[in-house]
């Protein structure tokens, strides 16, 4: 009986190309050009201090007047909608990894909040939101006289 020994190095390299291959080219087989364009994920941290809550939206890419923030009664919308630039045709684009996606976030606001004070800022990719809370009108001990 004689061993013969197989060479397996050009099969895993070529697997492991073909497996590497699928996966990076993965998310482009799902992706529906006809989806809304408001299904897009930011993520949003959301920290409470003493004197209020700050909302920080992650969305780096986007402009400040890219933005639109709004605050209908107790229902706080924090949406971004980027322009698709004009495509250059003396350009030949090879591939294509990231877009800028609309997004539309919504929180609602506890009656705690003082509505008229809330700022936005945008700087470094990340849009912080400032929610003051309300003063609390602490009552003053009082004596009563006993008559």
């Amino acid at each position: 009986m004689t061993l013969v020994k197989l060479n397996r190095k050009p099969f895993e390299r070529n697997f492991n190309s073909f497996v590497d291959d699928f996966f990076t080219e993965l998310p482009g087989l799902f992706r529906n050009e006809a989806e809304p364009q408001w299904k897009g994920f930011v993520p949003v941290n959301i920290i409470e201090t003493e004197k209020g809550y700050s909302l920080e939206v992650v969305a780096p890419g986007f402009e400040k007047t890219d933005f639109k923030v709004n605050l209908d009664q107790q229902v706080l919308t924090i949406s971004a909608e980027k322009k698709e630039e004009v495509k250059d045709e003396t350009k030949k684009q090879i591939r294509k990894e990231y877009n800028y996606r609309s997004f539309k976030r919504v929180f609602t606001i506890d009656e705690k909040i003082e509505a008229n004070a809330i700022e936005a800022q945008y700087v470094n990719g990340v849009l912080t939101l400032n929610l003051p809370k309300k003063e609390t009108v602490k009552e003053t001990a009082k004596e009563i006289n006993i008559r």
